[in-house]
């Protein structure tokens, strides 16, 4: 599943105020105003969020109480204790389904639904125990039956959460369960809804129990077939999970479908969809030579805008292919995409489930960002067919399991289809600025955790994320043929099972023979380690020292951590920038390696350094820690800014000098309130020429990565820096990066205006969202963002030329960020030239555009936005209440400026 930042109203409480309140923790009302309405929209690697509560509107707005609401929770019984779940007390059900067949009749009043369930005996001794199966209050109970015998209201027990049969019969046998169900009632949007006239479901994670009576978890996995039966001229498509086996007309103007699935699953991939949609269909040629029909289905007023959501798909399967000889396992592959759909996405087998904004795209309405997460959601969620569908979770504490697994599989996917540094660089980036606050933060968890009251809640960056990083960790240890090993034997092992993470932690090491025992600290243990490295050279010697320490810092119920292993990549640069042999205890390593770190403190000693080297230290990120390097300067930075074959690193080189440079001017420009915060900055010093002359370097690199180029000259974001800054200002901290980037801008003038002048030259031609092109706008929008600064009237009327005369959502939302940056008549007629070419779009879709328009107030003040939002949606004649609940809060901020 495909988090779209935050899932629901529960995820959307505690990620929200997660980060809200981390980051504001100590701040005033004020402060914590901008904090939370940036909090909602500060991951650049994953969709924007559609639901936000209210909570968090009323944070924003300074009227919140401290503690958010328990959007979900379970209670035994109204007034009691939220009940809690531990990992610890799992037990497999008494009871397995060898198969289930499930009847769907469609209405517009009310639904029926009619599941035929065969158990199988799960239990020891002789007397049949009795089941339980999860139910909603919202579903009614019409009937049951066993082996065909009508039960009465005695023979069974039935509470809004649950149907129980006190006495079922010894051995296998069949019980059918017929319900009926209003899902145009349904507001959760979890089981069988309808919206916008058409049916869906969503079912993970517990969400299959608002369809019918059923054990609603993920270890309960059988082969299905679903028949649905509907009006045929309202829902002409019919959709459910496998392969279709019939179809035909039925009196009455209805008709039906017959899919079968003959992989076991769980009931949370379960999906049926039934409406009127267009479709575009394609095939792929598997590696075993099969073709797989593939269809896209959307609104029909989206049809022209599928093309590159089928590309990824086919591409997708081809790298699962190649990478891990994972091959398509059914004869159809189905894509829905709906304005409405809850949540991201959702890899239900055979039929993943989309939000609009994640399958459509065109030049004139998707970005090139839109156009790579598109590419890697869609890949994301076809490769959950193997990672989480074919293998699932034993119990949702094993979420990670799937969920980090596959987020690294995407990452690696995109890596390979655009930048594989510049995917590493974006990729932790994300993490920084929002898993670590997360896990700096009161609601700090595992990435298994080992409890909880609402598994939705669990729905994290912590789980998802982190949970990438720790997959990738395995890889790092290992290297790629070694994970592929492990994956090899992880699949051969448990394919068509329900695990845990420990069964994938025993294949990776079984594989290769390797004591891995440490890394079960990973999925225990919340927090983010610190490691501090401190080098010392020995030049009569000729040896380099790395002493290491480790330390986790405490977090909520965890006071005291034990080491974890950590895998430090490394080289040491000689005086010309190239790296040195490396040869440690005798042996020789080549040029750069893997140290183990899997204690509190371990020390390695270089031997045959002959002369004074710079380390390049957690190369490409080898694990998600916080690394202090004691001793190192700027001109260590710098250093390896300029020489380091490691883009990853000579990227966070620049980004710890911009750091040290924004943490030292605001410093100096909070401890004075003399003269205006420019003044501040020049009294204490001003910009470096050290850091200038950096950025030159980068700028004017021969055949250099536009898109590394325009990351490496990017001062570090004020969210990034405000864990360093105790009681920060937001706004004074915004103004002083704003002076530093115009001093910049205007000693690298010449640099930035000969980099717009190349890029325009080889970006002429038609729209391209492959990875040169996209790297190209990048490091041009960049420089004349930069030039917009210096606000020169010819700088100005260029942005608003090229504004008018884009052809394509990248460059015409990029300059028009950097007009609302620049007050004046050209930034008001910019915006207006924006809303009149898109209002007829919004209006079919409020969620796309216009989220993308009010995105462009982001530098106004709270009360400017207010202002504007309340304005578009008169002039659009369109609630307020229609818009993405994340854009409905800017509406409710009114108080302070960003």
């Amino acid at each position: 599943m495909q988090l779209s930042l935050p899932r629901g109203l529960a995820r959307a409480s505690r990620l929200v105020y997660n980060q809200a309140i981390t980051l504001t923790a100590g701040k005033t009302r004020s402060s914590r105003t901008a904090l939370a309405a940036r909090a909602l929209v500060k991951n650049p690697n994953r969709s924007l969020p559609t639901t936000v509560p209210r909570f968090v509107r009323a944070m924003a707005s300074g009227t919140a109480t401290t503690e958010p609401p328990m959007e979900k929770v379970d209670m035994a019984a109204p007034g009691a204790v939220p009940t809690v779940k531990y990992r610890k007390d799992y037990k497999p059900t008494p009871y397995l389904l060898n198969q289930v067949q499930l009847n769907f009749a469609l209405d517009e009043e009310t639904s029926k639904v009619r599941s035929v369930l065969d158990f199988v005996p799960n239990y020891e001794g002789t007397s049949p125990p009795e089941i339980f199966l999860n139910g909603r209050k919202d579903v009614k109970l019409l009937s049951v039956k066993v082996d065909g015998k009508a039960l009465s209201e005695s023979d069974y027990k039935l509470t809004p959460e649950s149907l129980t049969i006190s006495s079922p019969p010894s051995g296998t046998f069949q019980m059918e369960i017929e319900t009926e169900l209003r899902p145009q009632d349904n507001t959760s949007l979890e089981g069988l809804y309808k919206s916008s006239g058409n049916f869906c479901t969503q079912c993970e994670a517990e969400g299959f129990r608002g369809i019918t009576y059923y054990y609603d978890r993920p270890d309960v996995l059988t082969k299905m077939t679903t028949r649905i039966e509907a009006d045929k001229k309202l829902y002409p498509v019919l959709l459910s999970n496998g392969n279709l086996i019939d179809s035909g007309d039925l009196g009455g103007g209805k008709h039906f479908t017959v899919w079968e699935d003959p992989w076991k699953k769980p009931c949370y991939l379960f999906a049926l969809v039934a409406g009127d949609l267009a479709v575009e269909k394609s095939t792929f040629k598997t590696m075993s030579g099969r073709t797989v029909d593939l269809a896209v289905y959307v609104q029909a007023r989206n049809i022209s805008k599928v093309d590159w959501a089928m590309k990824s798909l086919k591409e997708a399967m081809r790298w699962d292919e190649e990478k891990f000889g994972f091959e398509y396992d059914l004869d159809l592959f189905n894509i829905v995409a709906v304005d409405d759909f809850n949540m991201g996405a959702m890899e239900n087998k055979s039929l993943n489930i989309f939000n609009s904004r994640l399958v459509l795209a065109s030049p004139d309405t998707a970005t090139d960002m839109d156009y790579e997460r598109i590419e890697g959601v869609v890949g994301h969620e076809y490769f959950h067919n193997r990672t989480g569908n074919r293998i699932t979770c034993r119990d949702w504490f094993q979420l990670t399991l799937k969920e980090g697994l596959t987020v690294y599989r995407d990452q690696e996917f995109t890596a390979d289809m655009t930048s594989r540094a510049m995917k590493r660089i974006n990729d932790v980036s994300a993490l920084r600025a929002s898993q670590f606050t997360e896990d700096g933060g009161p609601l700090a968890h595992p990435v298994r955790p080992d409890s909880y009251i609402a598994m939705d809640n669990f729905y994290t960056l912590t789980v998802y994320e982190k949970g990438a990083e720790v997959v990738r960790i395995y890889e790092t240890l290992l290297g790629k043929d070694g994970f592929r090993k492990g994956m090899d034997l992880y699949f051969d092992r448990h394919d068509g099972e329900a695990v845990t993470c420990d069964d994938f932690l025993a294949a990776m090491a079984d594989a290769n023979g390797e004591d891995l025992s440490l890394m079960s600290k990973w999925y225990e243990q919340a927090g983010t380690p610190v490691l501090t490295v401190s080098p010392s050279y020995d030049e009569g010697a000729q040896t380099l020292t790395l002493a290491v320490k480790q330390a986790l810092p405490p977090t909520p119920g965890q006071p005291t951590k034990e080491p974890v292993l950590i895998p430090l990549t490394m080289a040491l640069l000689g005086p010309d920038g190239e790296e040195l042999p490396l040869r440690l205890q005798g042996k020789d390593l080549g040029t750069s390696t893997v140290l183990r770190i899997d204690e509190a403190e371990k020390t390695f000693v270089f031997e045959g350094v002959a002369s004074k080297p710079v380390p390049s230290l957690l190369r490409n990120f080898s694990a998600p820690v916080k690394m202090t390097v004691e001793g190192q300067t700027d001109e260590d930075l710098t250093f390896l800014l300029a020489h380091d074959s490691d883009l990853f690193n000579r990227w966070d080189a620049s980004q710890r000098l911009g750091k040290a440079l924004l943490l030292s001017l605001y410093k100096a420009a909070s401890s004075s309130q003399d003269g205006s915060v420019e003044e501040r900055v020049a009294a204490a010093g001003g910009v470096s020429s050290r850091l200038v002359d950096a950025y030159r370097s980068v700028l004017t690199e021969e055949g250099a990565d536009g898109a590394f180029v325009a990351a490496a000259i990017s001062l570090p974001t004020a969210a990034e820096l405000l864990d360093d800054i105790p009681g920060a200002d937001p706004l004074l901290l915004y103004q002083v990066r704003k002076v530093i980037l115009k001093e910049v801008t205007s000693q690298l003038r010449p640099e930035l205006e000969a980099m717009v002048a190349a890029n325009d030259k080889a970006l002429q031609g038609e729209y391209s969202p492959d990875s040169a092109s996209a790297a190209r706008r990048q490091i041009k929008n960049k420089a004349l963002a930069y030039l917009s600064m210096l606000k020169d009237e010819n700088v100005t009327a260029d942005v608003l030329g090229r504004f008018r005369g884009a052809s394509n959502m990248t460059d015409s939302i990029t300059m028009l960020s950097t007009l609302v940056d620049t007050p004046g008549e050209e930034r008001e007629a910019a915006l207006n030239e924006f809303y009149d070419q898109w209002k007829d779009e919004v209006r079919l879709n409020p969620t796309l555009m216009l989220t993308r328009h009010t995105c462009m107030q982001s530098y106004y003040c709270m009360r400017e936005r207010t202002r504007y939002v309340h304005s578009l949606t008169r002039r659009l004649r369109i609630s307020r209440w229609l818009l993405p609940r994340w854009v409905q809060s800017i509406a409710a901020t009114a108080t302070d400026c960003c």
